[in-house]
């Protein structure tokens, strides 16, 4: 983390009571105690920005960039009168991606939700019985807290946090006369979609899962063990036939969006226009408000669940649909969520800068690595990369016209 860089993530030692709950339930060992004095500090080079310290502090000495209770109450009351909802849907980053299939995730749980509030966070152990209570209390009266399966939570003990939390709220709650169904808790992880009738057995999944969660079969086609199996991407990415895809991230539909995104940001005479793929877990503010992003930076922010799934041919079409430029963004290998594999996804990306040598068009992509701990960082690169771009004549749509899939 460079020198300049503000962290997302202090503690106040004026309000601090040395209670070590923080130094206790951080499951990244990013707090620091002194045994003698008893203080704690937060090691930021280890910190992921998950929260759970934030939501856990008793006096709020724990202060927090993304996510702080005030803003998030604010979200909140505002979608509430926008369109009348009493019913908040929580969901955690590593099971609802960007485009949200919250009512199908519910469906397939038994429950029926058209009209509510979503809200997207981190991880769901960030998310106190505070809060809870003051939701409740503003008008809410039915809260849906969509948590990933315990041994899938990218923050290690977030889910097992919260459900800790949800159990001693829920009883409170009742005695306080709410109704049982006020606050309920579905279980979801996302991973692989396997449609058998388009695989050919060519077994490239199951060499490419860093994960062991796909096996050959013999004389069929592979078989998937979904309780393995953590949504990396890193199997979609090498299926030539598209048999398998993340839900929510499937090929068609990401070239689809971002092809006409470019084509109508193009006629709009924008320039220079960016296309930022960038892993989940790498960067909240530009993912949480890409509308933003566009309005300010001309740049479009396109969320991918891991750098492993990643896929080198939707750099080359962005490329071609008419963004004048594309980057990257990615966790660092130290921070990285789903470690197992990363060397594939390098390997992806050596291959990618030779091609798009060949093509001439080496200078118009970047990767790079970020981290939400360091405030604007992500707008500091993204700002540099803009103007680098900006100073190349820009790629003409009619490419993208006249040019078939890969």
């Amino acid at each position: 983390m460079s020198e300049e860089c503000a962290a997302a993530v202090n503690i106040n030692q004026d309000y601090c009571g040395k209670c070590s709950i923080c130094h206790s339930i951080c499951p990244y060992e990013a707090i620091k105690k002194d045994l003698e004095t008893g203080k704690v500090e937060i090691d930021l080079q280890k910190c992921q920005v998950c929260g759970i310290c934030y939501s856990a502090c008793p006096v709020m000495a724990i202060e927090i960039v993304y996510y702080d209770y005030d803003s998030l109450m604010k979200y909140v009351d505002g979608m509430r009168e926008k369109n009348g909802s009493e019913t908040l849907v929580l969901m955690c980053r590593g099971n609802s991606p960007a485009t949200c299939e919250i009512e199908e995730i519910l469906q397939n749980k038994g429950l029926k939700i058209s009209n509510y509030i979503p809200l997207r966070l981190p991880c769901s152990g960030r998310i106190p019985t505070e809060f809870v209570f003051k939701a409740l209390n503003s008008g809410i009266k039915n809260i849906v807290s969509i948590q990933c399966e315990d041994e899938f939570c990218r923050f290690k003990e977030g889910t097992k946090i919260n459900a800790r939390r949800i159990v001693l709220g829920k009883a409170l709650l009742e005695q306080l006369g709410f109704n049982e169904d006020a606050l309920k808790v579905v279980k979801y992880s996302r991973k692989a979609v396997y449609e058998t009738e388009k695989c050919v057995g060519c077994d490239k999944c199951v060499f490419i899962c860093p994960y062991n969660a796909i096996e050959a079969e013999e004389f069929a086609t592979p078989k998937i063990n979904y309780e393995e199996c953590v949504g990396c991407g890193a199997c979609a990415l090498v299926c030539p036939h598209l048999a398998i895809e993340i839900k929510g991230f499937e090929f068609e539909d990401v070239l689809k969006r971002y092809g006409e995104s470019a084509k109508k940001l193009k006629t709009e005479g924008k320039f220079p226009l960016i296309l930022a793929f960038c892993c989940q877990w790498s960067e909240f503010s530009a993912l949480d408000d890409a509308k933003s992003l566009l309005l300010k930076k001309k740049a479009i922010a396109f969320e991918i669940p891991c750098f492993k799934a990643l896929d080198p041919v939707h750099i080359v079409e962005a490329l071609h649909s008419g963004f004048d430029g594309v980057m990257a963004v990615v966790c660092s290998k130290e921070d990285c969520k789903l470690e197992e594999g990363r060397e594939t996804a390098e390997r992806n990306m050596d291959v990618l800068r030779d091609a798009l040598k060949k093509m001439s068009m080496h200078e118009r992509f970047e990767l790079l690595t970020a981290s939400p701990r360091c405030v604007g960082e992500f707008n500091q690169k993204l700002d540099e990369f803009t103007k680098k771009i900006a100073a190349m004549p820009p790629l003409k749509l009619a490419v993208a016209e006249t040019r078939t899939h890969v």
